[in-house]
């Protein structure tokens, strides 16, 4: 009777497991199911999208052209100033000294001049009498009243006073030069005594201190910065880092949109004033600063913020545009029934021989993520469908193989030329081959069944069998 008993549940379990396996079997061979999106009718901007930083449109920083002890500091952070008003003190007494030294050369180098100034005019009387002596010993000399020698001694000391004279000039300008260069020196110590005081160069707000008081400032290499002033931060600017795919695209006068982590759910606005010439490299990638000009009259953004740009460079309104996931899609299909399906509906066999990007866009590494935008016309290589992109002066466009779902839960490739992308639909310009309309549902992946190969930024590759 036991044996009877096990007899029978081996058989329960037996047929058990058979049910379940070909229940099972049943399932995985039966209708493949598909993720879907529809197609659209709607607006898409391009954007050009770019990292920077906020600034004032003038930044000073205020050094000390003299070394010293901070004695005094009259502003803080934040503090408004005027032009010229002071705004720190170095301790003077070692600069006052100076001054009062120099002062004091200065007229030591006065008196001197005028002992100069006097030895002249008692020069120049000496060479008056001797050379007076000269002409009346010279007369005398011709009557035979005055020996040869006599004479000869009166024109020596008429020579010797004339020479005298000239040494006497010369002395008097040598203490002119030296009390011009005392002057100088009392101008020098003068104005480093000014220097001890700080003035703020323009009108603005302080937005960095970098001292405090009893510091020790030393500027014998060069300046130390004591402040920084930022002039009027309700006009700013961001320095915003932009691909040098991207510059071809951008002009000035361009709207611009962007937002800082401060306020999330704020978008602000501003106006693309300037592209530099002057490039970063960074890790052998090329980046040109943007300029965006924008007003802040509620001083809610500060210097120094992270600011995420966003640049529109196109916009194309109340057209058909496709979910770039179904641009990604190929189907797991044997080779020959995609090419039956291509001449079923006229697509030449080489639209499946490549599968690039939609225009201006790269899949990212997630198969739910649209693609990142490396600007448009970048690549010289053939569009979606291994047709050529058109050569013009605005975008390059693609062409593409999407998969329409019909009624009957089979699909139908559409060969389109594609357009702009904003990185989730991507504009349809022309249906080359098929049909689509907004509320077409597209195969953006498949649910169950038949296992789905990794998506792809374009249309379906080389055919292949499973």
């Amino acid at each position: 009777m036991k044996l009877t008993k096990k007899k029978s549940l081996v058989v329960v379990l037996l047929i058990a497991g058979v049910g379940v396996f070909a229940a099972f079997n049943f399932r995985s061979k039966g209708t493949v199911e598909y993720y879907t999106a529809k197609v659209e009718t709607g607006e898409i901007k391009q954007l050009v999208e770019a990292t920077g930083t906020i600034n004032a449109v003038i930044t000073v920083q205020v050094g000390s052209q003299v070394s010293g002890t901070i004695a005094r500091l009259y502003v803080d952070f934040n503090s408004h100033v005027k032009k010229g008003q002071v705004i720190a003190q170095i301790d003077p007494p070692l600069f006052q000294g100076a001054l009062a030294q120099a002062k004091a050369d200065l007229e030591n180098a006065k008196a001197n001049m005028a002992v100069a100034i006097a030895n002249t005019a008692k020069a120049r009387a000496a060479d008056a009498q001797t050379k007076a002596d000269y002409e009346r010993n010279l007369g005398l000399g011709k009557q035979g009243v005055v020996s040869q020698q006599a004479l000869d001694v009166a024109k020596a000391n008429a020579e010797s006073a004339a020479a005298q004279v000239s040494a006497a000039l010369a002395q008097e300008n040598q203490a002119r030069a030296q009390v011009q260069q005392k002057q100088a020196a009392v101008q020098v110590a003068q104005t480093n005594l000014d220097y001890t005081t700080i003035h703020a160069p323009i009108d603005g707000t302080v937005v960095a201190r970098n001292v405090d008081v009893g510091q020790t400032v030393a500027a014998s290499l060069q300046a130390p910065t004591l402040f920084t002033i930022a002039q009027d931060l309700t006009k700013m600017q961001v320095y915003a880092k932009t691909d040098e795919s991207d510059v071809g695209q951008i002009r000035s006068g361009q709207k611009v949109t962007f937002k800082v982590d401060a306020y999330p759910r704020e978008t602000f606005t501003g106006t693309v004033s300037q592209v530099r010439m002057n490039s970063t490299v960074v890790q052998n990638v090329v980046t040109y600063d943007t300029i965006v000009d924008f007003n802040n009259p509620e001083l809610k953004l500060f210097p120094g913020m992270t600011a995420y740009v966003s640049i529109p460079v196109a916009t194309a309104a109340s057209v058909l545009k496709v979910p770039n996931g179904a641009l990604r899609y190929k189907p797991d299909l044997p080779a020959e029934e995609i090419r039956a399906l291509y001449q079923k509906n006229g697509i030449p066999e080489s639209s499946g021989l490549r599968t690039p990007s939609p225009q201006g866009a790269k899949a990212d590494s997630s198969p739910a993520g649209g693609p990142r935008q490396q600007g448009a016309g970048s690549r010289k290589g053939a569009a979606g469908g291994g047709e050529p992109a058109e050569e013009s002066a605005g975008p390059r466009y693609e062409t593409q193989v999407v998969w329409k779902l019909l009624a009957d839960k089979s699909l139908a490739p559409v060969r389109i030329k594609t357009g702009i992308t904003d990185h989730t639909f991507t504009e349809i310009i022309q249906e080359l081959n098929g049909e689509l309309k907004a509320g077409d549902d597209l195969v953006t992946g498949v649910a169950q069944g038949r296992a789905a190969s990794a998506p792809r930024p374009g249309g379906p590759g080389v055919p292949r069998g499973r």
